[in-house]
């Protein structure tokens, strides 16, 4: 049976790039996905694609059990979004913002009164709920973006680099809301530049690049394709590298690696903390004086690298490509969308289903793609 978000073959081109190439996707209910891909690597178009703002040019979905092509409108009642860019009304406060999402979403005005305030405290803006919207600095209208999306606890949840430009304090707090959701039973999809935010939350990865799935699994599954540990020592003296690279080749599981200007020496090995200790012992018992041992293992940017090439980066050149036609007011690309493409979207489509007809939006996205303009 297909998990809550489900994909076959998703085709999507934008003039000679092709954006997303076959992609497959299999999303549990109650699980999160983490996309993950270097700089246009697909991951923002295929959320459009899944929340119904771009029509793929071959392929299928269900969303919810809804096929996206056929019941667009039931799938944008099915889903709640958080775009990459803040989509709140600059004219009322964030008060009135959350309590009319609220309402939008058919919840009484004593309820929306109430979730607004609790949100308000959860993302730091209690202080400022009073003041309009356009007075907030690009920070606070991100965290009230992000809780416009959460007003409700949707079946299924696409976030597009959620925590981009938050601080650490509320980057943390915006986890405990997404663990919260999913303890709930909603279903995520989540893509991020921040690898550490995939490896604390994710259940799968899926690594995206040139708009194909290369890599998907756990986090500790992708981890181990990189390799196992590894043990790196930093000497004081360069006298003491050939030393230091015999000494570590005893105790490794492979071909040791010497960095001279920086007088680094490192091999891979198996044993953990125990096997560390070890090291020293003999190290120490050859004389060799050191600045610096570690036990390395591998991290995703580790699994990026080695899969990709290329370090994580955000998806800037990705999302001016896909084009905001498919947004705002979804007039077929005119511009106008600019606040709408990455808006927050539920049950009631507060902000996807304003995008209006998905035919639209995907010849407005075709048509003007190539010239939109790239935000950074």
């Amino acid at each position: 049976m297909p998990g809550a978000i489900y994909a076959e073959g998703l085709v999507k081109t934008f003039g000679d790039v092709r954006a997303l190439d076959g992609v497959d996707l299999d999303v549990p209910e109650g699980t999160v996905l983490g996309l993950l891909g270097p700089n246009g690597a697909g991951k923002t178009t295929a959320v459009r694609v899944l929340t119904t703002l771009l029509k793929p040019d071959r392929g299928s979905a269900l969303v919810a059990g809804i096929d996206v092509l056929k019941k667009p409108d039931a799938v944008r009642r099915s889903i709640g979004l958080s775009g990459q860019f803040a989509a709140v009304d600059e004219y009322l406060t964030g008060r009135e913002n959350l309590r009319m999402v609220g309402q939008l979403y058919q919840m009484s005005a004593r309820a929306a009164k109430a979730r607004a305030g609790e949100l308000l405290e959860r993302f730091d803006l209690a202080e400022a709920a009073d003041r309009i919207a356009k007075t907030y600095s690009g920070g606070m209208r991100r965290r009230l973006d992000l809780a416009a999306a959460l007003v409700v606890s949707p079946p299924v949840m696409f976030m597009d680099e959620p925590t981009t430009g938050l601080d650490p304090r509320n980057r943390q707090g915006l986890w405990e809301v997404i663990q919260e959701l999913v303890a709930g039973g909603t279903t995520l999809l989540l893509t991020t530049q921040y690898l550490e935010e995939a490896d604390h939350l994710a259940h799968d990865i899926c690594v995206v690049d040139h708009g194909k799935v290369i890599a998907r699994g756990t986090s500790d599954q992708l981890k181990a394709r990189t390799g196992g540990e590894r043990v790196e020592v930093v000497v004081r003296s360069p006298e003491h590298i050939a030393t230091a690279d015999e000494v570590l080749l005893g105790f490794g599981k492979g071909a040791s690696s010497v960095e001279k200007h920086t007088r680094k020496v490192t091999v891979p090995v198996s044993g953990g903390a125990k096997l560390l200790a070890e090291v020293i012992r003999e190290l120490d018992a050859r004389g060799i004086d050191i600045d610096d041992i570690a036990l390395r293992r591998p991290t995703l940017d580790d699994v990026f690298i080695s899969l990709t090439g290329h370090a994580a980066e955000t998806d800037a050149a990705e999302t001016g490509a896909a084009g905001n036609g498919a947004a705002g007011n979804g007039d077929g690309g005119n511009g106008d969308g600019g606040n709408g493409d990455g808006g927050a979207a539920g049950p009631a489509g507060a902000a996807a289903g304003a995008a209006g007809d998905a035919g639209a939006q995907q010849d407005g996205a075709q048509q003007d793609g190539a010239q939109q303009e790239v935000r950074p």
